[in-house]
């Protein structure tokens, strides 16, 4: 067993053992056939194998050489899995003993670099191979834009090993269906062209802002269905399984069975290994499926596409935590495909592809978009304040009078935020949040301007004035709202009331009244639309601590909505939220798109990601200073903290290095911003800095993210 550059070594004099190895190995010429110990015979055609091993360390995120038995010459091809020997103490020279741990065969070469003896594959777990050369390349670009290990995204990305399903052959591939009917895409203004391209074999990339309405499955999946037209892969990546079963189901009917797979958990892990077998083995083309499918090695991929992109169950919360969007736009880059990325609500990272001119806009004329969504109305803190029924139910005289009409039409859709937010401070006056002056940040504190201190980069605000009132007063904000369905239940005594969320998820409700009281994420889709939805305590969303409250708000707003019948139909829509808030604008305009690219601006103007990169480290105090400082950074970084940060309860992603806190140990928390184009260096510095780290087995844990969705 060997590493790249020969038996492992201790850090310092590194680079001058690997010069005189290479001076050796010049002089020496290479070997014919490798030496392996015990004696084993080898395969007559090249006997080394190149393995990765699946161990999920920065500072073993390399490949191993290994000796192939003849005995498993036939079945060690690239790709396999296979158990090798790791970790040996060293005997006379020779690897031997060490655990055995599973790996995947890279690569068969003719001879090694290492000098030494190398250890046999100790078996062929399997003959399947499931890392092909594509998918390795991707696995490989993930690992590197996300700073983690290799072994650590093809984790994510191969599921685990089911004997049983292996031996069960795939079916033979079906022909290509027949390219179909633009339908609802006709409603768009590059609808048809898009689905012309796609079937005409082309690589088109588009952000589809949809329309409100039941019609989003169809559309997605007849953009799937153009692409498999052409006789090319077509890949769907949805939030989640409810979402993913309507596209399978629109699907289907549109190709019938046999031509596609859903891969999510739901199936069971016997049943959604033998459907990715069948996309690997080439079977089938078409994928739908929950995030670990941005993975999925469909053949000759023709368009990939993610709906709702900015739903946080699109980023994985295993190490490295890489984000759904951002692997199919490697995919796209490196397989020459169609993107596609779609929603209610348009994200700032899809909104900068547009802007970019990286991809084109999809959208439908104003006047399509006013027929399609509900009429919404607002309910303001000032309305609030003098409404009585407001302070004695936390419920506005209007949304009692939207849910009453409503519910004479048909089901009510209630959506009420999750609990737990954390507090804010904003200003007393106008309720802008409080932040930082010199990096935006938000202020946290006691609400005494004295006392207000940057949650991103440590500097205290001692005279903090609203830059959009002039107001010096500050209010806490303290979010998380208790749930209405015992309130609701008793003001309609007659209406059934649904709760949906949490660990009880409804998938539908009938069209009859009801109250349907729901988590965000969690609403239930309606036979035939919502009559009326409540979109209560808005402030809840608005002023987290978090950069993309408002992006977020509204995003979660739009999904909700967009169940409720049109306003042709009568449909209404009510926020509690202030009316001047820019989201809300933007909700009642149902302008998801500009309000996107309003946002995109200003976080050009204060260097905020998706324009520019960024990087969380934290751990112990002492450690992260001495980290950031020790990490040969880009000179372009910037520095924002350290902050103190809660301890979490356990280290994360099998890449972490250490145990976990100590007891009563603190921890903080370091920023690192860079301009475009450098955010492959920033991830390069601190994966080598992080590797060399746990090589020397120095310092309590730290974790690192790239790009981190809740920077405050």
């Amino acid at each position: 067993m060997s590493s790249d550059d020969g038996r492992e070594a201790a850090p310092e004099g590194a680079e001058q053992l690997a010069l005189i190895r290479e001076t050796v190995r010049k002089a020496k010429g290479p070997r014919a056939r490798p030496r392996t110990w015990r004696g084993a015979a080898l395969a007559e055609e090249l006997p080394v194998a190149r393995v990765l091993v699946d161990k999920g360390l920065l500072h073993l995120d390399r490949l191993f050489d290994y000796a192939v038995p003849a005995a498993m010459d036939a079945e060690a091809r690239p790709g396999v899995r296979v158990r090798v020997r790791f970790g040996a103490g060293e005997r006379e020279g020779r690897r031997e003993g060490g655990g055995l741990i599973n790996g995947y065969v890279v690569e068969r070469r003719a001879d090694s670099d290492f000098p030494g003896t190398l250890a046999p594959l100790a078996q062929v777990l399997s003959p399947e191979p499931v890392l092909g050369a594509q998918l390795l390349d991707l696995c490989q670009a993930v690992a590197d834009r996300y700073a983690g290990a290799l072994a650590d995204v093809v984790q994510l990305a191969l599921p685990p090993r089911m004997a049983r399903a292996e031996k069960k052959p795939s079916p033979e591939p079906l022909p290509p269906p027949s390219a179909p009917e633009a339908g609802s895409w006709a409603r768009y203004a590059n609808g048809p062209g898009l689905l012309t391209a796609l079937a005409g074999g082309g690589a088109p990339r588009a952000v589809w802002t949809a329309l409100p309405g039941p019609d989003w499955p169809d559309e997605l999946a007849r953009a799937l269905a153009a692409a498999l037209a052409a006789g090319r892969g077509a890949l769907a990546v949805l939030p989640d399984g409810r979402a993913a079963a309507r596209v399978d189901e629109a699907l289907t009917a549109l190709v019938g069975r046999g031509r596609h797979v859903l891969l999510t958990a739901d199936a069971g892990p016997e049943a959604r290994y033998r459907r990715w077998l069948a996309v690997s083995r080439g079977a089938v083309r078409g994928v739908v499926g929950t995030r670990a499918a941005a993975f999925a090695p469909v053949r000759d991929l023709g368009l990939a596409a993610i709906w709702d992109d900015a739903d946080t169950s699109h980023a994985d919360d295993r190490a490295p935590q890489p984000h759904a969007r951002e692997i199919l736009a490697l995919r796209a880059a490196r397989e020459h495909t169609g993107l596609l990325v779609g929603g209610h609500a348009c994200s700032v990272e899809a909104a900068r592809y547009v802007e970019s001119g990286w991809a084109q806009p999809v959208a439908a004329p104003r006047e399509t978009v006013r027929a399609a969504a509900p009429l919404v109305r607002t309910v303001g803190d000032s309305e609030q304040a003098r409404d009585a029924a407001a302070r004695a139910a936390r419920l506005p005289t209007l949304a009692w009078q939207v849910a009453r009409e409503g519910l004479r039409a048909g089901p009510v859709l209630v959506q009420v935020p999750r609990r737990g937010y954390a507090p804010r401070l904003a200003c007393a006056r106008c309720r802008a949040p409080a932040r930082c002056a010199r990096c935006a940040g938000p202020l946290v504190g006691e609400g005494r301007r004295e006392a207000l201190v940057c949650g991103w980069c440590a500097t205290r605000e001692h005279a903090w004035r609203c830059p959009e009132c002039g107001g010096t007063r500050l209010r806490a904000q303290v979010v998380g709202a208790r749930r209405t369905a015992e309130e609701l239940g008793r003001a309609f005594p007659s209406v059934p009331v649904r709760t949906s969320g949490r660990d009880h998820v409804l998938a539908r409700v009938p069209d009859a009244p009801a109250l349907v009281v729901s988590t965000p994420g969690a609403e239930p889709v309606a036979e035939g639309g919502y009559a009326a939805a409540l979109l209560l305590d808005g402030w809840a969303l608005l002023n987290r601590p978090d950069l993309r409250a408002g992006e977020e708000a509204l995003r979660r707003w739009l999904t909700a909505a967009a169940l409720v019948r049109g306003s042709a139909a009568g449909g209404v829509a009510a926020v509690v939220a202030d009316p001047a808030q820019r989201p809300v604008q933007a909700l009642v305009r149902w302008d998801p798109a500009g309000f996107a690219g309003t946002e995109l601006a200003e976080r050009a103007e204060l260097g905020f990601p998706p324009v520019s990169r960024m990087a969380a480290v934290w751990g112990p105090g002492e450690a992260v200073t001495a980290f950031v400082g020790d990490a040969g950074l880009p000179p372009s970084t910037e520095v924002l903290g350290p902050v103190p940060v809660p301890v979490p309860e356990s280290p994360g992603g099998r890449g972490a290095a250490g145990g976990g806190p100590a007891p009563g140990e603190s921890w903080e928390r370091v920023l690192l911003r860079v301009p475009p184009g450098h955010g492959a260096a920033l991830a390069a510095a601190l994966k080598a800095a992080q590797a060399s780290r746990m090589a020397r087995r120095t310092g309590p844990p730290l974790r690192i993210r790239i790009d981190p969705p809740d920077i405050g």
